[in-house]
């Protein structure tokens, strides 16, 4: 899977874009970031709108998954560039 222009299922969006990537580097430690809450508050609202029926909402769920994985990758990718390790 190629991560540099890698978009998300069902909006076509990249959650790593200049925006995100800078309010995302540019938080405080304490706050938590989530490129994809657009995403996470449609699968929500299918749940509301369908009882708490998950089977309904799989196309939802699986939109917030894509955008996630393309995040993490995205980021990866970022640290990679900038010479970034986790030790």
């Amino acid at each position: 899977m190629s991560t540099t222009n890698s978009t998300v299922a069902g909006d076509g969006k990249d959650p790593w874009t200049e925006e995100t990537k800078e309010k995302f580097e540019n938080k405080s430690k304490s706050l938590y970031f989530d490129p994809c809450q657009e995403a996470a508050a449609k699968s929500i609202k299918c749940l509301n709108r369908n009882g708490g029926d998950r089977s309904m909402c799989g196309d939802y769920f699986q939109a917030y998954r894509d955008c996630k994985q393309a995040w993490l990758d995205r980021r990866k990718e970022e640290r990679k560039k900038a010479g970034h390790t986790l030790w």
